[in-house]
């Protein structure tokens, strides 16, 4: 069983909530990642037990016409080794979850007649799932609405989530207020930057807060240093490894808006003030966070419109109106998909008998 993509945490971890599922239901199954290659692919994947292979490939959206030129070029490169690699592992099916390098790999599989699902986590879909939409066997997504942009075809199934998540119960509301904050896989610098200007307009709410923040390797000493400065409770990370345990003991999420995060949110029913990446292909991280602002479970606050002096306000507001905190989390949970899961992976063993 092959899973093709990657890139980011947003790809690669509903792909590895299949796996683990498939993996359960189907002992002695081998399950294969092609990605990147990156980093991070190399440890999340192979830290959950699956073997990851590497594929040429380059982003294509917002470069110059050189830089397309060479996505292309080396997308063709990427198509030539996928066509090696299928062939060498026959995979009973192929899913494309999404990122620049599951487009060769999808191609191949499609080349070599090997059945395919492409799973489509945004609201929006990216170029490669687009474009592949129509060959493919199978397609999954989370929202009903994502069918139009596919050619009316896909199931909703939801956004697969890793089994810990299931675990995670609503918190007991009480003291300190905890506030967990990231920026996805890599950080982001332009929120812990805002955070950092909320710090001192959030310091006279010492004893009722408490802080975890995942800032990403590169900010991790100053976003430290700024919470001492203010004498505030806090444990700032660069990386995160058991995220449900956080989300566990969050009241408060505050965070970008990939489709895992949001998916993660339902389902451990939280309350998030969601700063969506302004960048993101077909601004597809404000589709998300205003599906979730729409019902309740969510404020909105895009990146241009972010500042410390609201970030210190909206944390207030809900520090103290504990009631609204409530509707939020019940909200969220009214959008939980817990079984969606499940129901991708009975899309993949449609392809696998």
């Amino acid at each position: 069983m092959v899973f093709a993509g990657g890139g980011t945490g947003g790809h690669i971890y509903p792909a590895l909530a299949v796996a683990q599922a498939l993996e359960k239901r189907h002992p002695g199954l081998e399950v294969v990642f092609i990605g990147t290659g990156s980093l991070f692919e190399k440890r999340v994947v192979e830290q959950h037990g699956f073997r990851l292979m590497r594929v040429s490939s380059r982003g294509f959206l917002g470069r110059s016409v050189f830089a397309k030129a060479g996505a292309l070029f080396w997308t063709g490169v990427g198509l030539f080794q996928s066509l090696r690699t299928l062939w060498e592992l026959k995979p009973q099916a192929v899913v494309g979850v999404g990122g620049f390098s599951s487009g060769p790999v999808m191609g191949a599989a499609i080349l070599l007649r090997v059945p395919t699902m492409i799973q489509e986590q945004n609201y929006s879909p990216g170029l490669a799932n687009r474009i592949l939409a129509r060959w493919v066997d199978r397609i999954a997504v989370s929202f009903e609405e994502t069918k139009e942009f596919l050619g009316d075809r896909g199931e909703v199934t939801g956004n697969p989530i890793r089994m810990e998540f299931a675990s995670v119960k609503p918190k007991s509301r009480g003291t300190p207020f905890c506030v967990l904050i990231f920026g996805g896989s890599q950080g982001a610098k332009a929120l812990n930057q805002r955070v950092v200007e909320a710090l001192p307009l959030l310091a006279s709410q010492r004893l009722a807060l408490r802080f975890v923040h995942m800032t990403g390797e590169k900010d991790r000493e100053r976003v430290e240093a700024a919470y001492q400065v203010e004498r505030l409770d806090a444990r700032v990370v660069a990386y995160l490894d058991n995220m449900a345990e956080e989300y566990a003991k969050a009241d408060l999420v505050i965070a970008r808006s990939g489709a895992t995060t949001v998916a993660e949110l339902t389902a451990c029913q939280k309350a998030a003030l969601l700063v969506p990446f302004p960048h993101a292909a077909a601004d597809h991280q404000r589709l998300n966070a205003e599906k979730l602002e729409q019902s309740g479970a969510a404020r909105v606050i895009l990146e241009k419109d972010l500042s410390g002096q609201r970030l210190a306000k909206e944390i207030e507001d809900l520090l103290k109106n504990p009631d609204r905190l409530t509707a939020m989390e019940r909200a969220a949970a009214r959008l939980a998909r817990p079984d969606a899961t499940v129901r991708v992976v009975e899309l993949v063993e449609e392809l696998m008998a």
